[in-house]
């Protein structure tokens, strides 16, 4: 049976982020993800104990939680590899391992980062692994790497360009391919060849339908078959759903009894 996680920074976006958590149990879930919920790397107390209160009193579980990446609406995918940041990204970590520990999330997402204009791409790559493994040094949990689409700037694009970079972080045991269907199938990845491949080293999957980036058979990706796969392959995490729908349907492709994780 898969254990399904609402990704509440893409859905739910007509509501104030701190009444999602509590839609998505009024929805049937019992488990939440979010990006990075501020627009600083270092909230007021007061902010994160709000979060965390939202999350607690809505009675799910947050399973999931991505690092600072910047300005992500600007086009900001990530300060992993972005030196003129890595301050920011350092004075993040324990700010997302307190969270971490709070709520019992064990999944942390660092977007790699776009390449930037005059900075030399072996360096950026090098700073990444450092700052990866600060990352991981720094959290309870699982560090995850992710391809990502729709950024002309950002230098994994398929699941082969992720496990290159974990290659590279042979001696940190809690690093993992994040695995978003969407993006892979977007950038013209082989799905069930990646499943194949690196079933050992997925760490978290997320999915989206497309073209459209819309719910699950509102496109054309044979979503439930690679979901299947996954498992199959060993999986035993929680499937991300982190697409766009707005309205009331949102979830009429998934029957009620079956979103609780």
């Amino acid at each position: 049976m898969t254990s399904w996680t609402v990704n509440c920074s893409i859905l739910y976006t007509g509501l104030p982020l701190l009444d999602r958590p509590a839609a998505a149990a009024a929805d049937g879930f019992t488990a939440v993800e979010f990006w990075w919920p501020w627009p600083r790397a270092v909230p007021a107390d007061r902010d994160v104990d709000a979060f965390v209160r939202a999350v607690e009193d809505a009675g799910v579980r947050l399973t999931g939680l991505n690092f600072f990446a910047g300005d992500m609406a600007a086009g900001d995918r990530g300060l992993v590899s972005w030196r003129g940041r890595s301050r920011e990204l350092l004075d993040n970590i324990p700010v997302v391992a307190a969270i971490g520990e709070r709520l019992g999330c064990r999944a942390f997402n660092a977007l790699y980062g776009n390449r930037v204009e005059g900075a030399d791409a072996k360096e950026q790559d090098d700073l990444a692994v450092e700052m990866l493994a600060a990352c991981a040094r720094g959290v309870d949990g699982t560090v995850l790497v992710e391809p990502v689409s729709g950024a002309p700037r950002y230098p994994l694009l398929t699941a082969a360009d992720a496990v290159t970079v974990l290659d590279r972080l042979a001696e940190v045991p809690n690093v993992g391919l994040l695995a978003d269907f969407y993006h892979l199938a977007v950038n013209g990845d082989d799905v069930p060849a990646v499943i194949e491949r690196h079933a050992a080293r997925i760490a978290h999957v997320q999915i989206a339908d497309a073209p459209g980036r819309g719910a699950p058979g509102e496109g054309s990706l044979p979503l439930r078959q690679w979901i299947a796969d996954v498992y199959a392959a060993g999986y035993d995490g929680y499937v991300g759903l982190e697409y766009r729908s707005d309205g009331p349907g949102a979830f009429d492709w998934l029957p009620r009894p079956d979103r609780a994780a």
